[in-house]
């Protein structure tokens, strides 16, 4: 599916000439006998930022599901050329699909080292599992002054930057983060969208899954509108946040 701009000519997807990082065709489910999930169709390309945005109850999250196999689900869904329906969470994890959940789910009563080391707890690579917390350390500074605090006693902004640099930990080739900016002042969301960038600098692809569609589209590279379980617009994020209906619905142009 491609958008279609106000001249009427469809955007063409991007980068063609590369095979997808993340393929995912005909993806169906829901929950018991409710569907949430309809015939949902999207690729995301090594390095990109992806947006996938729109209000509560899209099914945004039901997707996030989906794809870490924590949701059984019809359809296709193909890491690096990898078949993931029939796989576990566990074996998803370790082919470095990771998910930074909605609401952090931080090990409170943990310091917030160890809380990272616990991103990495099938790594056996310990020399370079010490530079990659070191370069934790570089990227949220804050999270280096709090190195021994326990995680349940920091501001959420903090606990996010925790929750984000212990997904890092496990070395993720697409690392998807649900409703990262819920509840945090914008300043702070500020802060992570800049390390956001610089994490797709060093190579690793990210799905960022919002409410706040100004947001996510104004740093993503392209993105996804969902409505009722359906992909119904997508393109490059730029053309999308100056559509016109994505404006009147989400934007409140």
């Amino acid at each position: 599916m491609s958008s279609v701009l106000q001249d009427g000519l469809q955007e063409p997807r991007a980068m063609p000439h590369r095979a997808p990082l993340l393929k995912v065709a005909g993806l169906s489910a829901g929950y018991g006998e409710m569907p949430v999930l309809h015939d949902i169709a999207l690729e995301i390309y090594p390095a990109e930022m992806v947006a996938l945005v729109g209000s509560n109850g899209a099914g945004k999250t039901t997707l996030l599901r989906a794809l870490s196999r924590m949701l059984s689900c019809n359809g296709s869904i193909q890491l690096n050329g990898h078949e993931l329906v029939s796989m576990t969470p566990d074996q998803v994890f370790a082919l470095g699909l990771v998910q930074v959940p909605e609401g952090r789910q931080l090990f409170d009563r943990m310091s917030v080292q160890d809380n990272l080391l616990m991103g990495s707890y099938k790594r056996r690579d310990k020399a370079e599992l010490m530079r990659d917390l070191e370069r934790m350390y570089t990227l949220f500074p804050r999270l280096a002054e709090r190195r021994k605090q326990l995680a349940g006693n920091m501001s959420g902004g903090e606990q996010q930057m925790c929750a984000m640099a212990r997904a890092l930990m496990a070395k993720p080739v697409l690392m998807m983060i649900d409703e990262m900016s819920l509840g945090l002042a914008p300043v702070v969301v500020d802060q992570l969208m800049e390390i956001l960038a610089a994490i797709q600098q060093d190579g690793v692809t990210v799905l960022l899954v919002e409410q706040d569609v100004q947001l996510a589209l104004s740093g993503a590279d392209r993105g996804y509108v969902m409505e009722t379980g359906r992909i119904v617009h997508e393109g490059l994020a730029k053309v999308l946040i100056d559509d016109p209906a994505v404006q009147r619905a989400y934007l409140g142009v």
